[in-house]
């Protein structure tokens, strides 16, 4: 079977690799549809691994999948059924996993396609109970934005940021497959949404979506601009996943006892904190890393309902990833890019 492994820092081959076995007790074997691309990829590609690796390593964090087969005591999913895969290999029996904070595991292995193995093959086997069934209506490209692309937002702004009908949001990065879902959600439960693009041609998209406010932050400062649209208050909500360059001045953007919730350092990973506007302010910052398997579950449901959908910016064969990961890395997308299995 065709997989895509990297086999040093910006090198990826198609190769052959032998079809797994039968699946053993609580296992299936998925046969891969779609998988979406993110920075995690970037990343690994460019050799920003935050972890110890080793190469070749096949590539891919998240994606969907039809069940080919089942092994022995499975019985949460069947033959033929189309699913999204958590991303994280956790554990299933420590104390967070059982209460279905699965992103707590205490024994994770590791992330598929940046620690482990990752789905860019067409097909692996993995515990059954990875695997969340797509309810009708939802089909294998959006089924694989569910574990991180809309799972991860559903996390930030509901499990951790609480966000509320009829607050006001900062998003970044409006036109990043995050931000395309970010606005989505939030303005879908009544927000004022603000975001952040970086270049005039991605303005209109962001507003098609659903973006009452959107600000270049190419040619301005967005912080000033969030104060002069919010009349100096302040944002309640700042979806930050930007990293240094953006970090400190998304604090001053909340408004006194504003949130602030982080998934992500793509522009760096250490920043400074002004320590007396977060006590003074009354400022709460959360960190918030991947999603619960029923984030992925409520996601695909709002899909299905037509109450979010997933913006694809290209979809790539095998041929082309070097082209999709560059694209990423010049941060010329809107929305996702999807490498097709078929």
């Amino acid at each position: 079977m065709r997989a895509l492994q990297l086999v040093e820092d910006r090198k990826l081959e198609i190769v052959d690799l032998p079809e797994p076995d039968a699946p053993g007790p609580g296992e299936v074997t998925l046969r891969v549809k779609a998988v979406a691309l993110n920075h995690i990829d970037v990343w690994g590609w460019r050799g920003m691994a935050f972890a110890k690796r080793k190469m070749p390593l096949v590539i891919g964090a998240e994606a969907s999948g039809v069940v080919e087969a089942i092994g022995p005591g499975v019985g949460n999913i069947l033959p033929g059924q189309l699913a999204a895969v958590y991303g994280a290999r956790t554990c299933g029996l420590c104390k967070p996993c059982r209460e279905g904070r699965d992103n707590l595991c205490e024994n994770v292995s590791g992330v598929h396609g940046f620690h482990l193995d990752g789905f860019a093959q067409e097909k692996i086997n993995l515990p059954a109970r990875l695997l969340v069934p797509a309810p009708p209506g939802v089909d294998a490209v959006a089924a694989a934005l569910a574990p991180v692309t809309f799972g991860t937002v559903e996390h930030m702004l509901f499990d951790n940021a609480k966000l509320q009908p009829g607050e006001t949001i900062l998003i970044h990065a409006g036109g990043s497959g995050i931000g395309t879902a970010a606005i989505q959600l939030a303005k879908k439960i009544g927000c004022t949404v603000i975001t952040t693009v970086g270049s005039d041609d991605k303005i209109e998209p962001a507003k098609a979506l659903g973006a009452d406010h959107v600000i270049n932050y190419r040619t301005d400062r967005f912080e000033g601009m969030v104060r002069k649209i919010t009349k100096k208050k302040g944002v309640d909500v700042v979806f930050e996943h930007v990293g240094k360059d953006t970090f400190a001045a998304s604090m001053f953007c909340l408004k006194r006892g504003g949130r602030l919730v982080t998934c992500g350092s793509t522009s760096g990973v250490s920043t400074e904190v002004n320590l007396m506007m977060l006590f003074q302010q009354q400022l709460k910052l959360f960190g918030s890393f991947g999603c619960r398997m029923e984030n992925m579950a409520d996601a695909m449901q709002k899909m299905a309902r037509g109450l979010v959908h997933p913006v694809i910016d290209t979809q790539v064969s095998f041929d082309d990833i070097d082209k999709a990961l560059a694209r990423m890395e010049g941060r010329q997308v809107f929305g996702k890019i999807i490498l097709k299995m078929d």
